[in-house]
């Protein structure tokens, strides 16, 4: 089964982002990071995936995309198109569903060091669990065993503290519904108030206090939704590192020299 992968690549309303500030750029997708702008790392990485079939780009401004190397054979062939990006994610994952063939894998323009086996990874996990949606996490282990400041914040479980990965997956369009739990980056730890409105206040509860596991709170939520909603754990702490500020930046420039030395 091939599967439509959705790259999220828009701009936040009304803020210039401080990383494309620093690279004199005029959005964050095509900020340099190893010298290959971010985008370009996820755009090959996701058409290198045997699984992934068509690929829409969500952005707001396409002809400086559609100029890069990766970006342009792929969208001359067909195989690449773009989505109109919208100023805030739920609507934009709309828009990047259009005409779409479900399944979907929704990735964002900063997961510079996800791999093809990574998105692979995390498809082939989805489909076996018959995923109505889903969300990748790593553990906090994991993550810290690659680099001790990939990641800040974490999920607390009983079964361990976790962080997304911002990938996501839809198997149909009812599933679009879940497109609420990614609102604002997927980063509720900083909004309680939203968790609230997606998950219930009960599970609410659950969440801060860590009672259960991962999988107990999101069978939960897959009644409050009305279908299977799945946690996903991923083989590779690296891929819950995004570039989100100078501190991740650093790390994934890091990681990606590391991988090009080991591969020689």
């Amino acid at each position: 089964m091939k599967v439509t992968a959705l790259i999220m690549a828009g701009k936040r309303s009304g803020i210039h982002d401080p990383l494309a500030q620093r690279a004199g750029v005029s959005q964050k997708c095509v900020v340099p990071v190893g010298g290959i702008p971010m985008i370009e790392h996820v755009v090959k990485a996701v058409a290198a995936c045997d699984r992934v079939g068509a690929i829409h780009i969500v952005a707001h401004d396409h002809d400086e995309i559609a100029r890069l190397p990766s970006v342009a054979p792929l969208l001359a062939s067909g195989r690449l198109q773009f989505r109109d990006g919208k100023f805030n994610i739920v609507d934009s994952v709309f828009s990047g569903a259009e005409g779409a063939i479900f399944p979907l894998l929704i990735t964002t323009a900063d997961n510079c060091l996800v791999t093809p086996e990574g998105y692979a990874e995390f498809i082939e996990k989805a489909l076996a669990a018959e995923a109505g949606a889903a969300a990748a996490l790593a553990r906090k282990e994991q993550i810290h065993a690659v680099d001790p400041e990939g990641q800040k914040r974490f999920y607390e479980f009983k079964d361990g503290a976790f962080s997304n990965c911002n990938m996501f997956w839809m198997g149909s369009e009812e599933a679009l519904k879940a497109a609420e739990i990614m609102r604002s980056g997927g980063q509720f730890v900083k909004f309680p108030k939203r968790i609230a409105q997606a998950f219930g206040v009960i599970n609410l509860i659950r969440f801060y206090f860590g009672w259960g596991s991962k999988e107990k709170l999101f069978e939960q939520v897959s009644r409050r939704f009305g279908f299977k909603l799945v946690p996903i754990e991923m083989s590779n702490g690296e891929f819950a590192i995004d570039v989100d500020n100078e501190r991740t930046f650093a790390v994934t420039e890091r990681l990606l020299a590391k991988r090009e030395a080991a591969a020689g």
